[in-house]
Formats: structure tokens, sequence, C-alpha cells
């Protein structure tokens, strides 16, 4: 096929179809993925911080092996793996509710767990201790002094880190192509088949994956000026 031709893809109601689906089902991934893996690391950072003994190596293995196993095969070990093992009436009902997103979501959320669980455990080293003794010295217990005085500063100190690994999850949800989630890489592959415009579809993704990112960066940038303790001393 001769020539650029951008209309082609943008002029073609079935294209647009597909691409406004798969941008669609990239961020159901995304939201549901960040959801579960925000949840999660917080629940890794409390069993972190606890004075249980065995919460320090337990959330250390976690980590150590989310970081050093590859996504995409965390991935294809899911739906591939774990998927097939589940009993015949649950893989049924998940085969019929989009078993592909579902483990997608599964895969990058537990995944990304690991990397927020981490900021957040830098962001929460960085507050000092001075501040943990003057909660208490202002009549907090150790739980309401951690929820009103060190969280809001650690979480606030994570969130460069955060808003880094959040834009990587968003990329991330590019790997769902390998398990089959109709998101938005799968999307261009179809229309890549059936229209045979190679550098034009892809473009149009590489612009969409780009415009999106910026926004969440520019969210990211906004909220850090936010809550900046500075910023906030100069208003």
């Amino acid at each position: 096929m001769n020539g650029f031709d951008l209309s082609a893809i943008l002029n073609n109601p079935e294209y647009v179809g597909l691409l406004l689906h798969g941008i669609e089902m990239t961020f159901v991934i995304f939201a549901g993925s960040w959801l579960l893996a925000m949840t999660l690391a917080v629940l890794l950072l409390s069993l972190r911080v606890s004075p249980l003994r065995f919460g320090e190596p337990l959330v250390a293995a976690y980590v150590s092996y989310h970081r050093n196993v590859p996504t995409l095969v965390q991935l294809m070990l899911w739906y591939f793996g774990i998927f097939t093992l589940m009993p015949q009436g649950l893989s049924d009902w998940l085969a019929n509710h989009n078993a592909e997103t579902i483990f997608a979501v599964i895969g990058l959320g537990l995944c990304q767990a690991a990397y927020f669980s981490e900021d957040l455990r830098s962001g929460l080293r960085s507050v000092s201790a001075g501040q943990m003794e003057a909660a208490q010295a202002l009549g907090h217990g150790y739980i309401s002094a951690m929820r009103f005085v060190i969280m809001p500063q650690g979480v606030r100190n994570a969130l460069p880190p955060l808003i880094n690994h959040t834009v990587s999850l968003f990329k991330n949800s590019s790997l769902a192509i390998v398990i089959g989630a109709p998101e938005l890489t799968h999307a261009i592959k179809e229309i890549e088949n059936i229209s045979f415009r190679t550098f034009e579809i892809y473009l149009v993704g590489t612009v969409t994956y780009l415009f999106f990112s910026l926004i969440i960066m520019g969210v990211g940038a906004y909220l850090s000026r936010r809550t900046d303790p500075a910023r906030r001393a100069r208003a």
C-alpha cells in the first residue's frame, strides 16, 4: 500500500471504534491494577512497620520476587499457569467474564504493589523521628500519630516516585496483549492486520500513549505543587 494516509485510519468508523474500545479497556486495566497495587502496598507497609517478627522478611521476599521477575513473565504465569489450575467452575466463570482483563489487573496490580510499597516506605523513612515524638507529646497515640502526622508527610514525600511508577503502570498495561486482553495495543494490532497501514496506526498508538502519559504526569505535578509545604506557607 503506497503513501502515508493518516485519514485512512482516523476517518474509518470501524478503526476508530476499535481504538476507543482499546483505550477504554486500557484504563479499566490501569485503574483496576492501580487500586489493587495501592491497597496492597499500604497493607505491605503496615505489615513491615508492625512489631510482628515475620513481617519484615515476608514483605522483603514479596518485593524481591516482583522486582526481579519480569512483569511479562508474571502475567503469563497467571494466565497460562494459575488459570489452568483453578477449579472448573471458577475457570468457566472467569472465561465468561473477560478473564484476560481480570488476570491483567491481578498480575499488574500484584507486581506494582511491590514498587508502591517501597515508594511509601522511603517516604515514611524520610520523616524525622522527632515528628513522632512531637505528636506523642501532643497527646497522640501511635496509631493516631501515624494517621494524622507521619503518614501524610510520608505520602507527600513519596509522591514523585509514586507518580513515576504510576506512569510506568499505565505503559505496562500494553503487556496485557500477550494474554489477549483487548486493550489499546491489542486494538492497534487488529487494525494493522485489517488495514495494512502499519506506520499510520502505530503512529496513532504512540501519540495516544504519549498523550495520556503526559496527562498522568501533569496531574502528578499538580498534586506535588498542592502538597508542597513551602508553597502552602507562602500562600
